[in-house]
């Protein structure tokens, strides 16, 4: 167990796209929640082994909603119940721009936050608005600047196409702009519409007007080549970064490793397990209150399954799914599993089968979807 990641299901304004566990600001139990939990993490570390954490994430909702008060105490918390000799490699949090006041970035560089994953989709105010941010340009170079003067240095900015009226020109223009800042990390991911959002009762209604899907390809192509033109390394199939600047977090998922989660909503992995903690905020808060942890479902994965997950995740990585840790993993070669799948795959074009890893090609990274849904439900 190397990472926790810890859910903060605040917001003083919801997205259009958003789906994640999250309510208002207004009104909430937030100094309270806060205190639930840091009980729920000294519950579960208690109940460990005194593993020492490599990474935490910080994530929302807005992580960024709270007070610098509200923050500071929360860190606090973090520190004492998970970090008994800090040896972390990697303490990220998630950051709205326009919210990060240079009194909480005081806070979380004196806490030892390393890393801030700032939220800012595009660098067009109209598209901004169509999508329901509220911060806008200005709000970006803003939070950097502060954010470097309280000396951050290590930054990650996320970056959405295949937004509603958003252009090739529009995306390429975000990402100059994007390319001009001091940041190490960039997220570009396509928009997806997720049930019980805003834009999906829009496209119920048929008021939902996106970029058709070669044009979302094109956009995805246009990132691959300007990342690499500007010295970011494509490491996953979303993720660059300038090399040493990977998510160090985010690989833990796609390692298929081992992690806490923390909060309402909150989804883990602990010793073979799959944990999603129950989301309404006063339920989850009661239910801590009387055990210590608040588990929605637990579901044991089973080696079939997990074997399944280490191809569908590993392969989102540029490195691939690697044969040998496979091997380590589950006691069995990865071909004498998946021969079927990785030949198939192979004669279309979307992976290759090196001696050492499995990988995705250019035109599978396009495919994604299609290459992950070869290796789920064969058990």
């Amino acid at each position: 167990m190397q990472s926790a990641y810890i859910h903060i299901p605040f917001c003083h304004h919801i997205c259009h796209y958003c789906d994640f566990n999250k309510v208002y600001f207004k009104q909430q139990p937030v100094d309270e929640y806060i205190e639930m939990l840091i009980k729920e993490m000294n519950h579960a570390r208690q109940k460990g082994n005194g593993e020492q954490l490599k990474t935490i994430f910080i994530g929302g909702g807005t992580p960024t909603a709270l007070t610098a008060t509200q923050l500071d105490r929360l860190l606090e918390g973090i520190t004492l119940a998970l970090l008994p000799s800090n040896e972390l490699i990697e303490f990220a949090v998630e950051a709205n721009p326009g919210e990060l006041s240079l009194d909480k970035l005081k806070v979380l560089k004196n806490a030892g936050v390393n890393r801030l994953s700032i939220g800012v989709q595009s660098f067009n105010d109209e598209l901004l608005k169509k999508i329901g941010r509220v911060h806008r340009k200005e709000d970006v170079f803003r939070t950097i600047e502060q954010a470097e003067q309280v000396g951050f240095n290590n930054m990650s900015i996320d970056l959405m196409y295949g937004l509603p009226g958003q252009t090739i020109d529009n995306f390429k223009d975000s990402l100059a702009t994007a390319f001009a800042l001091n940041v190490k990390h960039f997220s570009a991911y396509s928009l997806i519409v997720e049930p019980k959002t805003v834009f999906y009762n829009l496209m119920q209604k048929g008021k939902l007007s996106l970029p058709p899907q070669e044009l979302e390809a094109q956009m995805y192509e246009v990132s691959m080549e300007q990342m690499e033109k500007h010295g970011f390394k494509q490491y996953e199939i979303s993720n660059y970064a300038i090399p040493g600047y990977e998510s160090n977090h985010n690989l833990t998922y796609w390692n298929n490793d081992y992690y806490y989660g923390f909060g309402a909503g909150a989804h883990g992995y602990l010793n073979g397990v799959r944990t999603s903690n129950i989301g309404p905020i006063k339920k989850y808060m009661e239910q801590i209150e009387q055990t210590g942890e608040a588990y929605n479902s637990k579901n044991a994965v089973s080696n079939e399954e997990g074997m399944e997950e280490e191809m569908f995740l590993g392969l989102r990585k540029t490195a691939g799914v690697n044969k040998e840790m496979f091997y380590k993993k589950f006691q069995v070669q990865m071909e004498n599993v998946f021969s079927e799948q990785i030949n198939k795959l192979v004669k279309q074009g979307l992976i290759i089968n090196e001696e050492q890893a499995i990988k995705l090609t250019h035109q599978g990274k396009l495919l994604g979807n299609e290459v992950f849904q070869e290796f789920i439900g064969l058990t």
